[in-house]
């Protein structure tokens, strides 16, 4: 590990985590390539990534390219000559660049493939209801997610846990996993991997804002599973039309089930007012405990019922 060295790449808090890991290990980091700095927030503030800010705090050398394949990148990466690049939720990458160490690239990707190849294999996970996921090194090759696999590691998914705590959870365990995959690298031996069978592999392909809205003639567990495959981020949403005839948007953070065979109308809303509202579904309710109104902030359903006098929603 003395004379080795890596180029590690990767943009928010779960890049940013194994980047540490990494670097506290004392491997040599020969340069760190993240996402331009961006403006956010309401005052539109410049911002520097989750791994940038590592980066910088520090003192590791930075690269931030808008165009992967620009000559003089390339130029840059070839005279860097590290021995391994490390990618960890980044941008797809040019064969030219993932192709240029001599040890190759690998990459870490929050699911065990071949299933779950995509942007969203942690919220797919959730919303088809695995009671099992976990984390994948392998080499990078041309199509995204397919090259050899190196190492993996399973992971239980709690039946009350979101997408949030999973992430947070495969966060802290990838770096470890890529310490691991790292040391079997630079030990210079033949690399033990497997080849990716993917016939009936199932897909984590990018969330839009159609795929979240809840379909309320589904299954109570499918819908419950949506809710927390989907929370914190993008959050599962709903329309919803007020008394005064006005549509609009809710979404919903935070559920539980209750099972119950009966006769109201799918979906309509129950309350009393002050403690509970669910949502009357085939098989029983979905028991709302935290929600988000548009222009509002996420509040627990009982702060929302305070302010909520005489609710008389018509979802759909």
């Amino acid at each position: 590990m003395e004379n080795f060295s890596i180029i590690f790449m990767g943009t928010p808090e779960f890049a940013r985590t194994s980047l540490e890991k990494i670097h506290k290990e004392g491997i040599h980091i020969s340069c760190v390539i993240t996402a331009a700095d961006k403006p956010a927030g309401r005052g539109q503030k410049i911002k520097m990534s989750a791994v940038k800010n590592y980066a910088v705090a520090n003192k590791l050398p930075v690269l931030q390219p808008p165009n992967l394949k620009d000559p003089d990148f390339i130029d840059k990466l070839k005279t860097i000559d590290a021995d391994l690049f490390v990618v960890v939720a980044f941008r797809m990458l040019p064969e030219i660049v993932w192709n240029m160490p001599q040890h190759g690239t690998i990459n870490l990707h929050a699911s065990l493939l071949p299933n779950y190849r995509g942007a969203a294999p942690i919220n797919h996970a959730i919303m088809n209801g695995e009671e099992t996921t976990g984390l994948t090194t392998f080499y990078i090759e041309k199509e995204i997610d397919t090259g050899k696999i190196i190492l993996q590691d399973k992971v239980h998914i709690d039946e009350t846990m979101n997408a949030g705590m999973l992430h947070d959870l495969l966060m802290n365990k990838g770096g470890d996993l890529l310490l691991k995959t790292i040391r079997l690298i630079a030990r210079g031996e033949d690399v033990p991997t497997t080849i990716q069978l993917s016939e009936s592999s199932k897909k984590a392909p990018k969330l839009f804002p159609k795929d979240c809205k809840i379909n309320w003639n589904d299954t109570l567990k499918n819908i419950y599973n949506h809710i927390r495959g989907l929370s914190p981020y993008p959050g599962a949403w709903s329309e919803a039309q007020g008394a005064n005839g006005e549509t609009f948007k809710f979404k919903i953070f935070s559920a539980e089930t209750e099972k119950n065979s009966h006769r109201h109308s799918v979906p309509s809303i129950h309350t009393d007012g002050k403690n509970f509202l669910k949502i009357s579904v085939s098989e029983g309710f979905i028991v709302v405990k935290e929600l988000q109104l548009p222009g509002k902030k996420r509040m627990a359903v009982t702060e929302f019922l305070k302010g909520s006098r005489g609710l008389e929603w018509a979802i759909y």
